[in-house]
């Protein structure tokens, strides 16, 4: 279980496996070969640096030449124009396809090479990762499902995702993703700047929105398989290719800071008004990466969950608003709340800098001719991945968008003045 982000742990799957007093021993038990696996510069303040050691069955270092499989920046179009842009959810492939073969990137913001913003993608996979595995060198990676569980394999243990819940493999980490229920879809979010950690929550105290005891990590697991696997790297937004000549998840130990973890997005302990007025949205926000300007964020996952309206005399769906900050949305199930159709699970939108959003007409008129009593929100999780870069549309998602978006704010009347 993980207690904080910059605490320790030590797990391994065979006895005596994790050395004790010594990080690298001259000779590690049972052989094994010590690695560290840096999250962050060496020179990082203690309470930033993340840091794991690996003990494995063969160095990561043992591989071939990479070569290149798929440049993913020729995907990249120039800007789009500063319109509301919204795509329906995502089909089933005709053929079976694994996980990674799945992920189709839309929106894009910063620089991969400068360590900077984000990658939004959706996956709709059909097939396990068997004997294929897959490393971002790019950004740490988080998981959110809409449909069916995966199950990760990662190189610091295996965890089961189910929807409602999301993960986080670190840059770096090898991983691949198999499919317990036979298929599985949603959403993928490559944070390319400082990792994800949990806001601080300043005014709110000590407790409130994600509790450090609920992100959890899995116990140390290995595996032992000689057969010949496929490792893809993504570097620099290009994918590259090499063969091992055994499985990549062979650590029997490790101890440290950077590790995967799963989140109950159930569990978020959702703060919100008790007297009038909206609150912004950043009081739902889960994890942040912060960016070298305080309070600008160069990544935010915040979550729109269940929770109680109760404000007096407030217009309680999201306000109209235009925003330094861009806006990328998604939905897991159930409905927004600010908008009355056009958005389903599985789905996304994007709203960047000062492009003027907020809800569409039938979601004005009713929430400015609603009976102010409590009212709970139920049923439905969005999320929102925020940033302070504009974002970019692939060239596949500026064809594929849906094309009358901009009618969901078709049709207001004009106000009266006496």
């Amino acid at each position: 279980m993980l207690t904080g982000f910059a605490n320790h742990f030590a797990t391994e799957a065979v006895p005596g496996a994790l050395p004790h007093g010594r990080n690298s021993p001259q000779r590690p038990a049972f052989g094994l070969y010590a690695e560290q696996l840096s999250g962050t510069a060496f020179t990082a303040p203690r309470s930033e640096n993340r840091r794991t050691w690996l003990y494995r069955l063969r160095p990561s270092a043992a591989h071939p030449p990479y070569r290149l499989a798929l440049d993913l920046v020729a995907n990249h179009a120039p800007p789009p124009p500063p319109n509301r842009l919204r795509w329906d959810p995502r089909g089933w492939p005709d053929a079976p396809t694994d996980f990674h073969d799945s992920v189709l990137p839309m929106l894009h913001c910063g620089d991969a090479e400068a360590l900077t913003g984000a990658m939004v993608a959706t996956y709709a996979a059909t097939a396990d990762m068997d004997a294929r595995a897959f490393v971002n060198a790019d950004g740490e990676t988080l998981l959110i499902p809409v449909e069916g569980r995966l199950d990760v394999l990662t190189e610091l243990g295996r965890m089961t995702v189910h929807p409602r819940e999301v993960a986080c493999v670190p840059r770096g980490v090898r991983h691949a993703v198999r499919l317990p229920d036979g298929r599985a879809r949603g959403y993928l979010v490559e944070n390319r700047g400082a990792l994800f950690r949990l806001p601080d929550l300043g005014p709110i105290g000590a407790n409130g929105l994600a509790n450090p005891r609920d992100f959890v990590t899995s116990p140390a697991w290995f595996e032992d398989d000689e057969r010949p696997y496929e490792l893809v790297q993504k570097f620099m937004g290009k994918l590259w290719t090499t063969t091992l000549d055994r499985s990549p998840f062979d650590v029997v130990a490790w101890h440290g800071n950077l590790a995967p973890w799963v989140y109950d997005l159930t569990r978020f302990n959702t703060m919100g008004t008790v007297s009038y007025d909206h609150p912004d949205p950043s009081i739902y926000t889960v994890l942040t990466s912060p960016s070298d300007t305080p309070g600008r964020a160069n990544a935010d996952f915040v979550l729109f969950p269940p929770r109680w309206l109760v404000g007096e005399d407030t217009f309680r769906p999201p306000w109209f608003h235009r925003n330094v900050m861009s806006e990328a949305m998604g939905l897991i199930d159930g409905q927004y709340d600010a908008k009355a159709g056009g958005f389903a699970p599985g789905g996304l939108s994007l709203h960047n800098l000062m492009s003027g959003h907020g809800p569409d007409v039938a979601t004005w008129e009713k929430a400015s001719a609603a009976e102010l009593k409590p009212h709970k929100v139920d049923g439905g999780y969005a999320f929102m991945v925020e940033s302070c870069w504009p974002y970019r549309a692939t060239e596949y998602a500026l064809n594929h968008a849906q094309p009358d978006y901009d009618a969901a704010w078709a049709d207001f009347p004009k106000a009266v003045l006496p």
